[in-house]
Order: structure tokens, then sequence, then C-alpha cells
């Protein structure tokens, strides 16, 4: 059976809790923050505790790059996989997990990617 990326239960994180996530959009950042990136966005939490907005923002020239070295189309598809696979990273090693909005660069997608 093919992995989701629209809703999914991911951990364990480093205190051994399981997330539960759910995409929410995914949009060209350029009209809401005037940013060259791909937005993917996710609500994200633990269960019986408040969820978070994670928002994984991919810069759009690295995507171009990746896509070319791949030679992968550029999908909406493809950037939720890559957005819900960089969260996933964050919960397992609390990675940035603080913050809301956080930036994947090239060398992070050509791991994601792999």
């Amino acid at each position: 059976m093919p992995e989701t990326y629209r809703k999914f239960r991911t951990g364990p994180d480093p205190f051994g809790r399981t997330w539960d996530v759910e995409f929410r959009w995914l949009q060209t950042a350029t009209s809401i923050r005037h940013a060259d990136t791909v937005d993917v966005k996710f609500e994200a939490g633990v269960e019986g505790e408040p969820k978070y907005e994670k928002v994984v923002a991919l810069r759009h020239p690295d995507l171009l790059r990746l896509s070319q070295e791949k030679k992968h189309p550029l999908t909406d598809a493809w950037c939720l996989k890559l957005g819900a696979l960089h969260l996933k990273h964050m919960i397992a090693t609390a990675e940035d997990l603080e913050k809301t909005l956080v930036t994947v660069g090239l060398d992070e997608l050509r791991r994601l990617s792999a």
C-alpha cells in the first residue's frame, strides 16, 4: 500500500510520543510572504495536546535544480512528499520543532529525495 502524506502518524519523537499530522495546503509563497518558495502547511500534534501549525518552505530555485538533477517533474505531489518527509525528520529529531516556519535547503532536499 503506498504511503500517504496527506494524513499520517509519525514518531516516536525524542520523548517517545507519536504525532498525528494532517496536510492543510500547498501554496506558492510569493503571494503570501513575497518569498520564492513553495510552502507546504501541516497541522501536527500529539494526542490529547493542542495541534501546531507547521509550514515547510521549499525554495523554488532549489526545487528546480533538484527536479533537473533527478529528472523528476516538479509537481504538487512531489512538493507535498518532500515537505512531509522533512516534517517527519523534524519530529524524529526535534530539530526546529519549536518553529512554525522552516525553510529547507538544497542539501536537505537532496537527502529527502534519495
